[in-house]
């Protein structure tokens, strides 16, 4: 495997930036550990072997933002055209996901959406509100939960939507953060169609298929290198004792964040589906990056007032990872399910 990987490298960093994805894509060394044709099928030892190979040749990683939890859920759970529309083009970057999950309402506690979908036809219509949805203005295609029971427990009535962008009755309004960016969406449905091919998986079934997505997500988010923060810190220490061992807590934070990213990594590689310990995963690599952000304007003093660039990033880091103890899950729920599925600990 090593001698193929190495071949195949060699031959996707020949070629020019803008064609190395396709490349890519066509060796199914986009997503090694995927089945064929999207993948290569290969083992955790494999995988290994490719992504050093990938490297060795300088040829970087492709970022498939919400794609990449949207493409596994619909592999696993979804019909085999949905499998031919929507995972090729994703994989090429034709296709560029959404995720109207969040609601004003309803954010870290989901299940209590109040998005309806109402029978149509050969389909179903969509009212409701999104909330905190990235990229919503430059997606083709949307991962949307909507409620089509109200009969039973809150989560019993969802169904997991593949939703047009382009269709009408959307209205996409977006949020100025305190960075001065709008990063975030909200996103209005007024009678929104989506046809019976759009439904992943069974109507009323989507849950399931939620939990799946948000792990994938959790995952994504908490990290695989000490960070921009950690090490500006580094560079900043001087020889004050305190500032030292404050460097050094932040340090062990990064370091225990990118083990818990490779603990997940590694579960992945084995074929193990994400589970409750992808939250502990976002918690930690949370304050990890929060923690570091503050700890470099502090390290900066006066001249953080400066307007130079390294000031101009460190506050506008600091500024922005203020967000992610909501983004994906508020830290408190996360600690919920961290103490009940993990720890054992009662409800309450």
């Amino acid at each position: 495997i090593r001698a193929e990987a190495s071949r195949i490298a060699a031959r996707i960093s020949a070629l020019p930036e803008s064609e190395r994805r396709a490349a890519l894509v066509e060796t199914g060394y986009i997503t090694p550990h995927w089945a064929k044709p999207y993948g290569v099928g290969a083992s955790a030892m494999e995988q290994i072997v490719i992504d050093e190979e990938l490297t060795r040749a300088g040829v970087g990683r492709v970022d498939l933002k919400i794609g990449g939890w949207a493409a596994p859920t619909i592999l696993e759970h979804g019909t085999p055209e949905q499998i031919e529309k929507f995972v090729g083009p994703t994989l090429s970057g034709d296709i560029i996901w959404c995720q109207l999950f969040s609601e004003p309402g309803a954010g870290s506690d989901l299940a209590s959406l109040r998005t309806k979908a109402v029978r149509d036809g050969n389909g179903w219509r969509l009212t409701g509100q999104k909330v905190w949805t990235s990229l919503a203005k430059e997606a083709h295609w949307a991962i949307c939960l909507a409620r089509t029971s109200t009969e039973g427990k809150p989560h019993a009535g969802i169904t997991y939507f593949l939703l047009d962008m382009s269709s009408e009755g959307l209205d996409i309004r977006p949020l100025r953060e305190m960075t001065g960016e709008a990063l975030f969406n909200e996103v209005f449905l007024d009678n929104v169609f989506v046809p019976d091919e759009c439904v992943v998986g069974e109507v009323n079934g989507g849950w399931k298929l939620t939990r799946t997505t948000l792990a994938n997500e959790r995952i994504a988010m908490g990290g695989h290198r000490l960070g921009d923060s950690v090490e500006r810190a580094v560079t900043l220490l001087g020889g004050d004792p305190v500032k030292e061992a404050e460097v050094g807590k932040a340090v062990a934070w990064a370091t225990t964040t990118k083990l818990l990213s490779n603990r997940a990594l590694m579960r992945s590689l084995f074929g193990a589906a994400p589970g409750a310990e992808s939250s502990v995963g976002k918690l930690v690599g949370v304050r990890s990056r929060q923690d570091s952000a503050e700890l470099v304007v502090n390290l900066l003093g006066d001249r953080v007032f400066s307007g130079d660039d390294l000031s101009t990033a460190a506050v506008h880091e600091q500024l922005l990872t203020r967000c992610l103890s909501i983004a994906g899950g508020t830290t408190q729920v996360l600690r919920n399910v961290a103490g009940e599925r993990i720890l054992g600990l009662p409800r309450g």
